[in-house]
């Protein structure tokens, strides 16, 4: 049964289908939602899914999005009788998937809540009344009759701390929420269309998931556990039917391939504290660009004993600032000092600060740290206002910065263990000189490229390679709008050492340089050769670059008479 769409005119819609044996989605489709938690931008809008289980007992597996309230509600009520449900099961506690449990309880005040520990603990915090609840843990279950007995496995940091999966093992269903989504909006229930979805699903697991894949690693473990899986039916996007085992094997592969770094970074947030959450996510993804593995702590909730193992493996530390004084300030302050006491000298140590409005000073922690014999990784990002789109992309930049630190002398190793024939074969690939610039939103990024080439003529279109670790690639998804500038041979020398510059995070990359602003909003170098106004069509992954495929919409010369630069290399192992 699959009812017709509710529109309004924000495009807000619902769909409802039965997707197996007594079980219903309700996906709140959100059409042109264009930025999505940790600021990343989206192409294809998202979904909140939201399930209904029929048993003897009637479960419902998390809510939506508070926008969809009366939307929501109205489709509930018609599908069900809200006050007899007896399971309210949280995936986790992320507002878009619990964003309507006051609500709930109030249409069902005699329901159970049923979630992790945290997850309980999270809840109480964020709705302020009292509430029957059921903690679960790992090989714990839930009968609900009729053959649906519901088995939980814990899942912290996919993405959130209070995370968990719930298997059906009545009808072979798991329940994921975050893990294995994406954000991916489209009038389709299912993933029949795999060359579609796959962009998106990459995209997701990388801004989501590989800041925690050793996590996903854990999970996929006590996962296996659970039997055959036939439906994921996941908290965003359409549900996994048709390629259940290639989806979930590519989580597999992109987390073991994430975690074979020798390298590893700790960051330590609060999740329900000011900006923490959101800030630790654009760090770590920074830190994961450069080929260091992540792993992420909610210092409210993290065993001290664990805090400590992680601390005395790790590179590096990060720590976002816990609030001066809170209800728990006392399980953060003891977490910080077991940091504190673990770590040793040679790790690096960075902090930002939250914008919870009470954050602890970072000053003197720092000086606590340095004491110990850490370095510094970064310089300390103080967050003073509301974060914008430059403070998490100040935040990305400084975890690529401080990965980059960790995995200098790797890159030196490698590039000295090439066979130097073929290295000077390659090396012999010449190209032109060009200067990338983007804007979006409150962000601006340049780079220097070279491995750049015209690729159709109909529409004008050419490829460029960006690397994974580039602050700019961020700015360059599939209809992002940028600029090539084109350098000029004999006059390019000043352009090249100006970008060639290794820029601290946040820093302004056009200070000094003479620009225009094109029709896209980018800016333009008055002294290139010539500019081209693009949009990003596609991209395709080539290990440690980007291949960006972008249709040129506009240009100009300003030399008739100029030559591109080229540029000739000796070696082909780095640039």
């Amino acid at each position: 049964m699959v009812a017709t769409p509710i529109k309004t005119e924000k495009r807000l819609t619902i769909q409802t289908a039965d997707i197996v044996a007594d079980t219903t989605v309700i996906r709140s489709l959100d059409w042109d939602r264009d930025r999505f938690d940790i600021e990343f931008g989206l192409q294809n809008g998202t979904t909140y899914n939201s399930y209904i289980i029929r048993g003897d007992k009637l479960a419902l597996v998390d809510t939506s999005h508070a926008k969809f309230r009366q939307l929501y509600l109205d489709i509930l009520t018609r599908l069900i009788d809200p006050s007899t449900i007896d399971y309210l099961i949280i995936s986790h506690t992320e507002p878009d998937h619990s964003g309507l449990v006051r609500e709930i309880l109030e249409l069902a005040p005699k329901v159970t809540v049923v979630g992790s520990k945290v997850a309980i603990q999270f809840l109480k915090g964020f709705v302020h009344q009292s509430f029957e609840s059921m903690v679960v843990k790992s090989g714990e279950t839930l009968d609900l009759g009729k053959g649906h007995v519901l088995e939980f496995v814990n899942a912290p940091n996919l993405h959130w701390p209070d995370t968990i999966l719930t298997y059906d093992h009545g009808t072979q269903t798991l329940f994921t929420c975050d893990v294995f989504g994406m954000h991916y909006c489209s009038d389709s229930l299912y993933d029949e269309q795999l060359e579609a979805i796959a962009p998106d699903y990459h995209f997701y697991y990388e801004c989501l998931m590989a800041p925690n894949a050793r996590s996903v690693l854990s999970a996929l473990k006590r996962m296996n556990k659970l039997g055959e899986v036939t439906t994921i039916a996941n908290g965003h996007g359409p549900l996994l039917k048709y390629n259940v085992h290639e989806l979930v094997e590519r989580y597999r592969t992109w987390s073991e391939e994430q975690s074979k770094t020798d390298q590893t970074v700790a960051v330590f947030y609060i999740s329900d504290y000011g900006y923490s959450d959101r800030l630790s996510q654009a760090m770590a993804r920074g830190i994961t660009k450069a080929g260091v593995a992540v792993e992420m702590v909610d210092l409210k909730s993290a065993d001290p004993q664990e805090v400590q193992e992680l601390v005395s493996r790790c590179a590096g530390l990060v720590i976002g600032m816990p609030p001066l004084e809170s209800d728990y300030s006392k399980e953060t302050t003891s977490n910080v000092g077991t940091i504190l006491a673990a770590a040793k000298a040679k790790q690096f140590i960075g902090f930002f600060e939250s914008y919870g409005g009470n954050d602890e000073p970072i000053d003197p922690l720092l000086t606590k740290f340095r004491e110990v014999g850490l370095t510094k990784g970064f310089n300390s990002i103080r967050v003073k206002d509301t974060p914008t789109e430059a403070t998490y992309q100040l935040c990305a930049e400084a975890g690529t910065d401080l990965g980059q630190t960790l995995t200098q002398d790797r890159k030196v190793k490698q590039r000295k263990s090439l066979d130097s024939d073929l290295d000077k074969a390659i090396g012999r690939i010449s190209g032109g000189l060009y200067i990338l610039t983007a804007t979006k939103g409150d962000i601006k990024g340049a780079m220097l490229a070279s491995w750049v080439t015209q690729a159709s003529f109909n529409p004008p279109g050419f490829t460029v390679a960006v690397a994974k670790d580039r602050a700019i690639e961020s700015l360059m998804q599939v209809g992002d709008t940028f600029v090539l500038n084109i350098l000029e041979e004999g006059k390019y020398q000043p352009l090249m050492k100006h970008f060639l510059k290794r820029f601290p995070p946040g820093a302004d990359r056009f200070q000094g340089v003479k620009t225009q602003v094109a029709n896209n909003g980018s800016p333009i170098l008055t002294d290139a050769l010539a500019y081209l106004e693009c949009e990003v069509v596609s991209r395709m992954e080539c290990n440690d670059h980007w291949v960006v495929y972008s249709k040129v919409t506009n240009g100009r010369v300003s030399n008739p008479d100029g030559i591109t630069a080229v540029h000739h290399r000796k070696v082909g192992n780095y640039y």
